[in-house]
């Protein structure tokens, strides 16, 4: 049920917060109260003045989901005040997306894993983050821009990327990235990021559509990777995934696995990636 008086009372606390800069909106000429007016926040939602008046007065008829979206974002809500808005509207939050936003805290935390290599990734593949010594171990120190930052598209487009990994191993590491690729589209069925980049490997890949007609679903959490690096050869770590809060940023360790030359080689690594080959021509990564 809507909570008329509550959401009143949060529309009003949200708006008298907010200073006209803070929205992108000049000045203009001195104001009786601090924080925002009634038609500017009705503005920035692309609502009518009298609808938002009317909620700020706990009246009138109930605001739509998308009405209550526009208006956290109008009124710059975070996460956690959109769910509180949308919970006195009487409505069910939207499903928490982070997209490509990595909090500080999350960077701090795999900063500080330097002795293994560390990426953060979106939940279809897009590399956001990675520490130099999984660039060291992947061969690249650049960043690659749009498309070429997804891992799974460059698995099933590119076949230099299948360098890095034992042949005997390719099968296995494309059937977990097709699996859990559908349990995000499972998920996210109708965002256009997913749409879109599953309808283009299907156009793109013969490999990647005779997996997907499988409709396998398994979310990946861990799992054993074999890399093949030029300088130190065959190395085996265990990947740990670890989720954030919002589940579409994931971050990626490696661990050497026990009882194997891994951490040896990962420090051989470390050395080699901190010279310069600037001559080299940088080869392509995956995870």
């Amino acid at each position: 049920m809507i909570d008329r008086p509550g959401l009143a009372d949060f529309l009003r606390r949200r708006r008298e917060v907010l200073r006209p800069a803070d929205v992108g909106l000049p000045e203009g000429v001195r104001r009786r109260t601090p924080g925002l007016r009634r038609e500017e926040v009705a503005q920035l939602a692309g609502v009518s003045t009298d609808h938002y008046s009317r909620l700020e007065q706990a009246r009138g008829s109930a605001p739509s989901a998308a009405v209550v979206g526009a208006l956290a974002r109008a009124l710059r809500c975070d996460l956690d005040q959109r769910d509180h808005l949308f919970h006195l509207a009487g409505l069910s939050a939207p499903p928490r997306r982070a997209g490509r936003h990595i909090s500080p805290g999350l960077i701090n935390l795999a900063s500080r894993l330097d002795d293994v290599p560390v990426c953060i990734y979106t939940d279809i593949g897009e590399v956001v983050w990675r520490n130099a010594l999984l660039a060291a171990l992947m061969g690249e120190k650049d960043a690659r821009p749009g498309r070429e930052s997804n891992t799974i598209w460059r698995w099933f487009t590119d076949p230099a990327v299948r360098d890095r990994f034992p042949e005997e191993d390719w099968a296995r590491l494309s059937a977990v990235a097709v699996s859990d690729l559908r349990s995000t589209y499972s998920r996210r069925a109708g965002d256009r990021d997913v749409t879109e980049l599953v309808h283009d490997l299907l156009d793109r890949s013969a490999e990647f559509r005779s997996l997907w007609e499988r409709h396998d679903v398994t979310v990946r959490r861990s799992d054993i990777k074999n890399l093949l690096h030029p300088e130190a050869g065959l190395v085996r770590l265990h990947c740990e995934v670890l989720l954030t809060p919002d589940e579409d940023v994931k971050l990626l360790a490696f661990f050497p696995v026990e009882g194997t030359d891994a951490a040896e080689k990962l420090e051989l690594v470390r050395v080699i990636g901190t010279q310069d080959f600037t001559l080299e021509r940088p080869r392509p990564w995956t995870l």
